[in-house]
């Protein structure tokens, strides 16, 4: 009876280190994400780019990861030296690297073009293989408790940007990049380190069985999953109002009053919100069915910016990004569920970068519109434009998950 209690306890304690180490994969990222992504227009303002310049920086970014996605995912779904790990490990290098070549090239307008566009790209490319990584490794044994360490993940990007926003106009945007230096430093400890035990990798005939079939052709697989493959265009529609937002959260915010500081705030409250949905969400989920989730997330993302629309003061803007608690926070794992859910085996890793795909394509058509907008017309015309194609969205999400059948 006591060894089967110390096994037990022992046991416990491997499930929990699997859910702190994959945690710790999540932190560094979004620590990472919150200085790349969402301080990416502070950061390339003060190097002198344009708005204009700064939207099409982002859009050359977002298409090329929007391309790159599903076909990664289909190489690391065949046999073969790259797996789900080592491509985040390479990703994390580059990051690396690349953030410290433009410490000492930042007055190469050029170079910093290209090295921040790549670094920009390459953490957006590798997002949908940590989702992949934490099925395969729950697959092989390991109790990875997802909506807990994607929540944390979140919650790191909140606190990031809780001080990142005040301690940037103190001492300089090169702040970030060393922020960016010390946590893929850490990130590919992490990573390099978290390898599944031979004991816990599945047999070599289980391996060898196909659970369904692969439909690596986009129109086989748009074929097969209707109802997600239309939900992908509103999907578009959704992140083309959320990346307007957050890519250019400090014009906003500047226009109502704030600045760095209160740009902090805002990333701050949106993020924190997260943690307590994604860590719920999958007890949710046996309540409401996941396509549900998704088209009432899509309906958060909209009267998420509809508020921003008409607010006049950084209090309305609070509440504006405190919609993320039902938008963002809910479309997140609620996918990651549908994809697992819904799809065959062999389609699941691309299921997720087709996702990741969709929400990069909406940052596209942002980037590409909303600098332009901006320049000429101002932020409420932005902002209105942003209300009518999220707009657009809901009604395709709506369509596409009552009225198509999810597999065919």
């Amino acid at each position: 009876m006591l060894f089967a209690r110390i096994y037990g306890t022992i046991g416990h304690m491997k499930n929990g280190l699997w859910t702190f180490r994959y945690t710790l994969i999540n932190v560094t990222y979004f620590i990472a994400f919150c200085t790349i992504h969402a301080m990416a227009a502070v950061y390339l303002l003060a190097n002198g780019f344009t708005n204009t310049e700064v939207g099409v920086l982002l859009a050359v970014a977002n298409i090329t990861s929007a391309l790159v996605q599903p076909i990664i995912a289909g190489i690391i779904d065949k046999p073969g030296p790259l797996t789900n790990r080592r491509f985040i490990l390479i990703s994390v290098m580059v990051i690396l690297i690349g953030s410290v070549l433009l410490r000492f090239l930042s007055s190469y307008k050029a170079i910093v073009f290209i090295i921040y566009a790549l670094i920009y790209m390459i953490q957006f490319a590798y997002q949908p293989v940590m989702t992949a990584l934490c099925f395969e490794y729950q697959k092989a044994g390991c109790s990875i408790f997802y909506g807990l360490a994607r929540g944390l993940g979140s919650a790191s990007f909140a606190v990031t940007s809780a001080f990142i926003g005040g301690a940037v106009e103190k001492n300089g945007v090169d702040l970030l990049l060393v922020v960016n230096v010390i946590t893929m430093i850490l990130s590919a400890v992490v990573v390099f380190t978290f390898k599944k035990p031979e004991s816990e990798n599945e047999d070599p005939a289980s391996e060898n069985e196909t659970k369904g079939t692969a439909h690596n052709n986009i129109v086989e697989f748009a074929k097969t999953y209707p109802a997600f493959t239309v939900f992908l265009v509103g999907t578009i529609c959704f992140y083309f109002a959320h990346n307007m937002i957050n890519d250019f959260m400090i014009q906003i915010i500047r226009s109502l009053g704030g600045a760095e500081t209160e740009l902090g705030y805002a990333n701050f409250l949106q993020a924190i919100l997260e943690l307590p949905v994604m860590a719920v969400i999958g007890f949710f989920l046996k309540k409401i069915s996941s396509d549900k989730m998704l088209v009432f997330s899509g309906t958060a993302f909209f009267v998420k910016i509809l508020i921003l629309m008409f607010v006049s003061n950084m209090a309305g803007m609070y509440v504006s990004q405190s919609f993320q608690l039902f938008a963002y926070a809910v479309f997140i794992p609620a996918a990651a569920y549908y994809v697992s859910k819904t799809m065959d085996e062999l389609d699941q890793v691309k299921g997720q970068a087709y996702v990741t795909s969709a929400i990069t394509v909406g940052g596209v058509f942002s980037n590409l519109i909303s600098g332009v907008i901006l320049d000429n017309l101002g932020i409420k015309a932005m902002l209105g434009t942003g209300c009518v194609v999220c707009a657009i969205g809901v009604i395709i999400g709506f369509i596409a998950m009552n009225k198509l059948p999810h597999h065919a």
